[in-house]
């Protein structure tokens, strides 16, 4: 696979005609601003998102009691400040909601995929920069949909992230099913259609516009981490879209793809046939591989950046590249363990059973090798470094309580509880967010040209740090005593009330570090303005795109291409004076190109 871009069929890129305001930063199809775009827009949901696993944290920790945050914010959600039940379960649906998809896929993918498959493959630019633009745009359309549900008469929709029917397919279920349902799969339907066009640009890009020298083998790990995941993209969100669009038409048309024989206060519905399962089904496999879709950006960035500050060359780079591939197909077929208690054949629970204790082999590689990476390296502890070895820790902290939920037996005295709560948050919340900030820290000055305060960012590692496993931590031990998630209220069940003073604890750890992120918000807008100055290559790394000038120009190059001699990793390689050495630089006479 030895195509490259032609160098010279974009070089006139730099003398564009006159540039607006509105074609600049508005309807850009310049890869980078359209990074940038990704990322401000998943940062303002992010706030969104964390703002209400505040809200709903007080509920638990302190339920029945007034709230006047709740009664100026929920209105007629709560009355005299006691928040509803409803809308309770609406802040859980949307909260996870906007975090897994509008803030980790887009934050990751939709910003680093944007900013780095061009700049780290020798490209001008994605393969179609209109396309990219309409992704991005049908992404922001996605998000101003969800929030526009909030604000809906009766309620925002309310069937947990996974809007298992028949709460989401009948509309008179209850209030969060009317049409703040509706508007939810309207704008989860357009934001399939944007990962899909920025996936399929990303998967084009990648194959047909390297430069010339960049064969497979040299590529970053950061791009190969890219390219398969928007591979995994495009086989897995199709499947979420038709389950959308049957749920539609379970809604508004009267078939019955997934409601069977349904009383309503004992009033006989007119639907049969149907099954709630083959909706699990058709969500989880998209749902499951949507974990690996948020998770190996951050595993590719946490790589690159690793590498960087260990001034070490990755170890067991080939390795890591399949680790990446095994991942991506296994995590195709492991959607089952979701489903353990759906009434599922046990014959099949124990298939999906092997093949989810499967995918931590390629997994460990991957943890073993990072640790390696680092293991004797000069590491230079800045704060993109911290939170790389912050995502390891919480990556094989929260990985070791998936044997459990993995295994059908085990499985069925935990699921719903806290224990799985405490689980997918460290494994792909926390450590896809740990591996957003790394790679926001790290290409902070290739994106905006200044360097973010670093006294600042290690009060923000910390403090997060601290509060993240203050919140997780605890929720495995509630789970196992049998606190099942998603209840607004826990007071009615005596069995309960010694565990109360344990969600007190988790609650003031999440305003703590939730309130903390105003530090890093404070750093990220401040320092586009104020920052210090960035040098071309701040972080004396070996990839193309710390070869770009600082000053961005359309075409990323002023003039030819640079051609790739060598892998992405010579770092500390004996027989050079400095502890990098470029892809561009040629090899010496006599001098071996690793193999990796």
């Amino acid at each position: 696979m030895s195509t490259h871009a032609d160098t010279h069929a974009h070089d006139d890129h730099g003398h564009h005609h006159k540039e607006t305001f509105i074609t600049k930063y508005i309807f850009s199809q310049d890869h980078k601003m359209i990074s940038k775009q990704y990322l401000i827009t998943g940062t303002i949901m992010g706030v969104i998102g964390v703002f209400m696993s505040i809200m709903f944290r007080m509920q638990i920790a302190w339920p029945e009691e007034p709230n006047v945050l709740f009664e100026a914010l929920l209105g007629k959600w709560a009355p005299d400040g006691v928040m509803d039940a409803d809308i309770y379960l609406a802040l859980v649906t949307i909260h996870g909601t906007i975090m897994v998809f509008f803030v980790l896929t887009a934050g990751l993918s939709g910003t680093f995929s944007n900013l780095l498959i061009p700049l780290q493959i020798g490209a001008r630019d994605m393969a179609s920069g209109f396309l990219n633009m309409v992704s991005y745009w049908l992404f922001f359309l996605s998000s101003v949909i969800m929030i526009i549900s909030l604000f809906v008469e009766a309620g925002p929709a309310a069937a947990g992230w996974t809007i298992y029917p028949p709460l989401s397919a009948l509309p008179m279920a209850q209030g969060g099913s009317g049409m703040g349902m509706t508007l939810w799969l309207v704008s989860m339907a357009i934001f399939i259609a944007s990962s899909l066009l920025g996936s399929l640009n990303y998967v084009v890009t990648v194959i047909n516009l390297r430069t010339k020298g960049m064969s497979m083998t040299r590529l970053p790990l950061t791009v190969w981490a890219f390219f398969v995941t928007a591979i995994i993209g495009i086989v897995s969100f199709p499947v979420l879209l038709s389950a959308a669009l049957l749920l539609i038409m379970d809604r508004s048309f009267g078939t019955s793809f997934f409601l069977s024989d349904i009383f309503i206060q004992g009033e006989v519905l007119h639907y049969q046939g149907g099954s709630p399962v083959l909706f699990e089904h058709l969500f989880w496999f998209l749902g499951h591989p949507e974990v690996y879709i948020v998770i190996l950006p951050a595993m590719g960035m946490v790589s690159e950046i690793m590498a960087s500050n260990s001034r070490k060359p990755i170890f067991g780079y080939r390795a890591m590249i399949a680790s990446i591939l095994a991942i991506a197909f296994l995590s195709t077929i492991v959607w089952g363990h979701h489903m353990f208690i759906s009434g599922m054949n046990p014959f099949l629970g124990s298939v999906f059973t092997f093949t989810t204790l499967l995918i931590a082999i390629p997994s460990a590689v991957k943890a073993f090798n990072w640790i390696t990476t680092i293991w004797k390296g000069n590491l230079q502890m800045n704060t993109a470094m911290l939170f790389s070895i912050g995502f390891v820790s919480t990556f094989i902290t929260g990985g070791l309580t998936g044997i459990i939920l993995g295994d059908s037996a085990l499985d069925i005295n935990v699921h719903d509880t806290y224990f799985v709560i405490a689980h997918f948050h460290l494994v792909m919340g926390i450590s896809a967010l740990y591996g957003m900030f790394a790679g926001i820290y790290h290409w902070y000055p290739k994106m905006f040209g200044r360097m973010m305060n670093k006294n600042l960012g290690y009060i923000h590692f910390w403090v997060t740090a601290i509060c993240a496993y203050g919140v997780f931590f605890p929720m495995h031990f509630i789970g196992m005593a049998g606190l099942p998630r998603r209840y607004y209220t826990n007071s009615a069940f005596p069995l309960f009330d010694d565990l109360a003073n344990v969600n007190v604890v988790i609650t003031v750890f999440a305003i703590v570090g939730a309130v903390f992120q105003v530090i890093f918000l404070y750093n990220f807008f401040v320092s586009m303005f104020y920052g210090k100055r960035a040098t071309k290559n701040p972080w004396k790394s070996t990839t193309l795109e710390w070869t770009t000038p600082v000053e961005h120009i359309h075409g990323n190059w002023p003039g030819e291409i640079p051609h790739v001699h060598r892998w992405a990793y010579d770092y500390s390689k004996p027989g050079h004076d400095v502890d990098f050495v470029p892809q561009d630089v040629p090899l010496k006479e006599g001098e071996e190109e690793l193999q990796h």
